[in-house]
């Protein structure tokens, strides 16, 4: 499973940026970078790991909307591997027993600490994959947490964090980052794989979490759950 994503820092999606776009794709280009990004794109469809991308561009923009200054109010750097880590727990390999924000977080942990993070920056990592679709808590656990979960929430059409306005997102900005990064089949398949696992064993699926609701909502036979009808109402259109 492999993404088309440039190496380099300054991508687009023709090379011919406007003004109004331009840096709007560029990625961190550090080693803990390259390797987060080249072990997501190996582990995780290109549908998700393209998501996974999105949310830290719009992270970054929704950052810029608040006023929040990088190296200020929050560390790229970290927004970047939460973000392009956050559903690691998604990849199909691998032992499951527990939510899939979970896994993620565990496995990127790891991850961060084999490549030489510091514990403090490990765990902060950590608590804003494990908390991410968790609205209201994660909005108070800092900076980091916030805007993880408001990149996550603008790629989903709207903002999932209170006070962020996802249409701070302009029109050209949007379709650089789709350009870049499309959409594919983005919500049906991350809905198809929270529910996969939590349908493999019961501790990755408890009641009232998103894999537990996702799986009840998907039924038996397969129907759309709430969050594909509002997705594909919403923005993008799915």
């Amino acid at each position: 499973m492999t993404c088309d994503v440039p190496d380099h820092v300054q991508n687009s999606t023709d090379g011919r940026a406007s003004d109004a776009t331009a840096g709007v794709t560029a990625l961190p280009d550090t080693p803990p970078a390259r390797a987060a990004l080249g072990l997501v794109t190996a582990v995780e469809s290109d549908c998700i790991a393209n998501h996974s991308i999105r949310s830290y561009l719009f992270a970054r923009l929704m950052a810029r909307s608040t006023g929040m200054v990088s190296g200020r109010e929050y560390d790229d750097r970290l927004l970047f591997l939460a973000c392009v880590m956050h559903d690691l727990g998604l990849a199909p390999e691998g032992e499951h027993t527990q939510r899939f924000e979970l896994v993620g977080a565990d496995r990127a942990a790891e991850f961060l600490t084999e490549h030489g993070l510091p514990a403090a920056e490990v765990d902060a990592v950590w608590e804003a994959i494990a908390l991410h679709t968790t609205p209201q808590i994660a909005e108070r656990r800092g900076p980091l947490c916030l805007l993880v979960r408001a990149g996550i929430g603008v790629d989903f059409g709207g903002a999932l964090s209170a006070g962020l306005d996802p249409m701070a997102v302009t029109d050209e900005e949007a379709e650089a980052i789709h350009g870049a990064y499309p959409r594919l089949a983005m919500i049906s398949s991350i809905v198809d794989a929270i529910a996969t696992q939590a349908a493999k064993h019961p501790a990755n699926g408890p009641s009232y979490s998103l894999g537990g609701e996702l799986l009840r909502e998907r039924g038996n036979p397969p129907r759309p759950t709430r969050m594909e009808v509002a997705a594909l109402s919403s923005r993008w259109a799915g």
